[in-house]
């Protein structure tokens, strides 16, 4: 690979870890770009390696939000510890599952939550967290932790949108304060799901730990970005994600 290629896939994994930090889906620019540069790379070598990347760039972005904004660490730490084997029992489960059967189902639930932010603007901009019984509390828990770590091992596209969905829907926060939680719990799935990667040898260190140095600092504009504009502007980008999203698995499904 020349230098203008290099260059080009390091700012790919800057650009990913400034979108992984604000809403998730810097698997949207990091996959893609590995792919390009590296056309006869393995799908599952770009995938491990992009784990080892975003881990790095998640950590960043949860431990700047903390210092900013404490989550509820009754909701994170359980979800974190909870997606971690769920993440990891996914990547075991991946090469079971057809991709192709998971990617009409998250496009129908993407342009949904599309569909419902839109048409609520108030929704995650104004809500109670403190009025949330216990036992919608533990339903969350189970689902971020368990039902997304799992997703997001054995797929993952939306992870960081389902994430804050569900803790904003669930849990009645702004999309910032969700934005936390969410980056608490992906650092989890990461971890999970790298683990079984790196075992089966489908993880290029060097290139990842390259690409990880400017996910960092991307992840912490990100989170310094979101911390400033608040939850309105996690809304909107949360929008532009989703749309992108579904686009470019509209192209893998059907292009």
């Amino acid at each position: 690979m020349d230098g203008i290629g290099v260059a080009g896939l390091l700012a790919a994994a800057a650009a990913a870890g400034w979108v992984d930090a604000v809403v998730g889906g810097g698997g949207l620019v990091l996959i893609p770009a590995l792919m390009m540069a590296f056309p006869n790379l393995p799908p599952s070598a770009a995938l491990g390696t992009n784990k080892l990347t975003a881990v790095a760039g998640t950590t960043v972005a949860a431990v700047t939000y903390a210092r900013h904004t404490r989550p509820d660490r009754s909701v994170a730490l359980p979800a974190a510890g909870l997606a971690v084997p769920a993440a990891a029992f996914g990547a075991l489960s991946a090469s079971s599952l057809p991709a192709d059967w998971f990617r009409p189902v998250v496009m129908a639930l993407l342009i949904a939550v599309a569909a419902f932010v839109a048409a609520r603007p108030a929704f995650g901009t104004d809500l109670d967290p403190d009025a949330v019984g216990r036992r919608r509390k533990l339903f969350a828990v189970g689902l971020a932790g368990c039902g997304i770590g799992f997703y997001d091992g054995i797929f993952g596209p939306g992870t960081g949108t389902f994430l804050i969905m569900t803790f904003t829907g669930l849990l009645a926060m702004e999309f910032l304060q969700a934005s936390v939680l969410a980056k608490v719990v992906n650092v989890g799935t990461n971890l999970g799901a790298l683990t079984v990667f790196a075992t089966q040898g489908r993880v290029i260190w060097l290139l990842g730990a390259a690409m990880a140095v400017c996910n960092i600092v991307g992840a912490r504009l990100g989170a310094g970005t979101a911390l400033r504009r608040g939850s309105g502007f996690v809304r909107v980008v949360l929008l532009v994600v989703v749309a992108a999203m579904v686009v470019r698995l509209g192209v893998d499904q059907f292009g």
